[in-house]
């Protein structure tokens, strides 16, 4: 992970605590019930979300009240747009932007001497059932500042006025109660301390409830696509909810997603993508055993992946190469089957989300797409960052570097 680190590719994008600011964060935490880090110095993401605090609590969604109840922290304004390593859902991040574009002249003056909780509010108490997720149309952010500042300063912006009324302002008891005030919280009087409750509208997503579930709702009829299988076998016993139901792995899946237009399968175009060829890479690289040469020269030259690509038996050439055999003969034979010359691996990962999508809506295809069948990458460090870091350790030193090299030519 060290190079990954190096690369700023792990545990980047992140502000570190220490200080008031470390005892500010613990002061939120016990606000949401959740029991005070004994680390004294740590980082956090744009989410408020720590990966020491997480491994300190053995628990990544510490921040939560449960999956219906996610909750942000915001502590320094240098949050803003830094990533969201831990999110709940696939629209947390644009939550996050909308909060800070609607309020970055209250974040600069809370965050001056305390803090902020977001509450990302679905209006469900808990979910109770996969079901429940189809009621995510709009969420609420509302808004706790540490310390009750903002009740405070309506609290001292009526104490003034009283001392301004009349003949108060020799009125000693006032007197006390306005320097205590003032030695305590300070002048809050012209302070932006006021959050109004944002809405953030929420169409298709994806969220890490019940083992990891897609919502595709803004299409011919809602679809569901189930991560966990055991969660699946529970849902498809439902007859009162008029959607579409898959596991992940379901081979019918990518049909219907062609059907819907949500997907695009167009072989030969995809064919003379990068991704094709990231693709093959990780696939060919598999298959090497005995080599002269590292992953990375291997790769990164032309003449020596033919090399060792002819190497290898003739039946495991055909798996690595099948979609250039089958385009070949294709030319000549018009008749040929598509599933007689490339696997079910290619197969899957040569579909791409569909052209007529919204931008929100082709990153979500994206991450499904690398759910299903996770053989590019970058698309993996893009998408599902948790299982990037389970697959990197056990990759060749070579293939790591050859990879981290990718992706800083992509980021």
């Amino acid at each position: 992970m060290e190079k990954l680190r190096a690369a700023g590719l792990f545990g980047g994008g992140m502000v570190a605590l220490t200080g008031s600011l470390a005892r500010r964060y613990n002061e939120c935490l016990e606000l949401l019930g959740v029991g005070a880090t004994k680390l004294k110095t740590f980082s956090i993401d744009g989410m408020g979300w720590s990966p020491e605090i997480a491994l300190e609590k053995k628990n990544n969604f510490y921040l939560n009240n449960g999956p219906a109840n996610v909750n942000a922290i915001i502590i320094t304004p240098r949050q803003k747009d830094l990533a969201v390593h831990m999110p709940s859902h696939s629209f947390d991040k644009d939550v996050m932007k909308t909060i800070f574009s609607v309020y970055p002249t209250e974040i600069r003056d809370v965050t001056k001497d305390a803090a902020l909780i977001a509450h990302l509010d679905q209006d469900i108490d808990s979910l109770f059932e996969p079901f429940d997720l189809l009621r995510y149309n709009q969420i609420e952010v509302k808004f706790k500042v540490l310390k009750d500042l903002y009740k405070k300063q309506q609290e001292q912006q009526a104490l003034v006025a009283l001392f301004r009324d009349k003949n108060n302002f020799i009125n000693r008891e006032i007197h006390k109660e306005l320097l205590q005030t003032a030695t305590t919280y300070g002048d809050l009087r012209k302070r932006k301390l006021n959050f109004e409750p944002i809405l953030h509208e929420v169409g298709s997503f994806y969220t890490r409830a019940f083992g990891g579930v897609f919502i595709l709702k803004e299409f011919i009829k809602p679809i569901l696509v189930f991560e966990d299988e055991k969660v699946f076998k529970g849902a498809i016993q439902d007859t009162a909810h008029d959607v579409l139901i898959y596991h992940i792995r379901h081979d019918e899946l990518m049909e219907t997603l062609v059907k819907h237009l949500i997907l695009e399968k167009n072989l030969k175009k995809a064919a003379k993508s990068t991704r094709y060829k990231r693709i093959k890479n990780h696939r060919f690289i598999q298959y090497l055993e005995k080599k002269e040469h590292s992953l990375k020269e291997i790769l990164d030259s032309h003449f020596l992946s033919k090399k060792y690509l002819n190497q290898l038996d003739i039946e495991t050439q055909k798996k690595i190469a099948g979609v250039e055999i089958y385009f070949q003969k294709f030319i000549v034979d018009k008749s040929l089957k598509i599933e007689d010359y490339v696997d079910e691996q290619y197969l899957k990962s040569l579909h791409q989300p569909h052209t007529s999508l919204e931008i929100e809506d082709r990153e979500l295809v994206w991450k499904l797409l690398t759910k299903i069948m996770p053989n590019d990458p970058l698309h993996l460090y893009w998408y599902d960052k948790e299982q990037f870091y389970r697959e990197y350790v056990n990759w060749d030193p070579d293939y790591r570097e050859w990879v981290i090299e990718c992706i800083l030519k992509n980021n």
